[in-house]
């Protein structure tokens, strides 16, 4: 029997998916970061790995309000980096 991993919602399309196909982006104690491996402690958000999602969820403001923090310029630019890296 296989297992699934946890389904996660994108907060920019709001598909829902396995944890693993989705980019989860954390506030740890105020410092945003970008958590390829999903490890890091903090509040999550997830993302589906494209620039559309990521551009639906700063349109939405989805991203500063599910980390509940301002999001820079910088950090979305950081966001943006790891999805074109994949």
């Amino acid at each position: 029997m296989q297992s699934r991993s946890p389904i996660r919602q994108c907060v920019g399309c709001g598909a829902r998916r396995d944890k693993i196909e989705l980019l989860r982006v954390v506030n740890n104690k105020g410092e945003i970061l970008v958590d390829p491996g999903g490890r890091t402690p903090g509040r999550g958000a997830y993302l589906c790995p494209n620039m559309d999602c990521l551009d639906k969820a700063v349109e939405k403001g989805a991203l500063k309000k599910a980390l509940r923090k301002d999001i820079s310029d910088e950090i979305y630019e950081k966001i943006s980096e790891e999805i074109k890296h994949d």
